[in-house]
């Protein structure tokens, strides 16, 4: 079973998250139509910044065991308009989540009920991988590469996504099949030799008859 609390470590980097997110709404202002310094600050963390309009992605990554595997994105995305808005966030091989941040507020990626799965990561631990993000919408889009993690670091255990319950039934049923074809073929082969004896008594029948 999977634990839901998250390590003093990593509560501690989505606490500082959370905070720098909330003094950034007091001095939003319209900083989105000059650029601004801060908007090119390295983050301390294991994950990437951006920002596109009115969201701001802090301490953004992907949790995956391999390349063709899928990801887990992790980290908050902020939103500092006063609508409700959704982050849409497009990987490898046509894979895509969907963020929903609501009005003044910010979305914890880390959290259970908040989970954002890409299908297929693109990329194996410790790369980075492009993705696009975008605004629902609206035209405001931007390519930037994240970071890939796996279990390797024990604050991230918890996120590696599991197999789906579909893909594993998907995955026994050839299995399933094959044993379907293999009571099949008995069955047929049983029917055949019973018709094989049916036939077989006549001609005996023939022959003690003649004597």
């Amino acid at each position: 079973m999977r634990s839901t609390a998250m390590n003093r470590a990593q509560r501690g980097k989505l606490a500082l998250t959370a905070a720098a997110l909330g003094a950034s709404l007091l001095t939003a202002g319209c900083g989105y139509i000059t650029p601004q310094q801060t908007s090119h600050q390295y983050s301390a963390s294991d994950g990437i910044r951006a920002d596109l309009g009115p969201l701001q992605l802090r301490n953004i990554l992907i949790v995956s065991t391999g390349e063709d595997k899928p990801g887990r994105l992790i980290g908050a995305v902020y939103n500092s308009s006063s609508k409700d808005v959704k982050l849409t966030v497009n990987g490898a091989k046509g894979s895509q989540t969907e963020v929903p941040v609501k009005a003044n507020s910010y979305t914890l990626l880390n959290e259970d009920s908040d989970e954002a799965i890409l299908s297929t990561t693109g990329g194996k631990p410790g790369s980075l991988v492009d993705v696009k993000i975008s605004e629902n919408g609206t035209n405001v889009s931007n390519t930037v590469k994240v970071p890939v993690l796996d279990a390797t670091l024990a604050e991230y255990k918890d996120y590696v996504p599991t197999p789906s319950p579909s893909a594993t039934s998907s995955s026994a049923s050839p299995s399933a099949d094959s044993s379907a074809s293999a009571g099949s073929s008995a069955s047929s082969s049983a029917s055949a030799g019973a018709e094989s004896s049916a036939g077989a008594t006549p001609s005996a029948t023939a022959t003690a008859t003649s004597r």
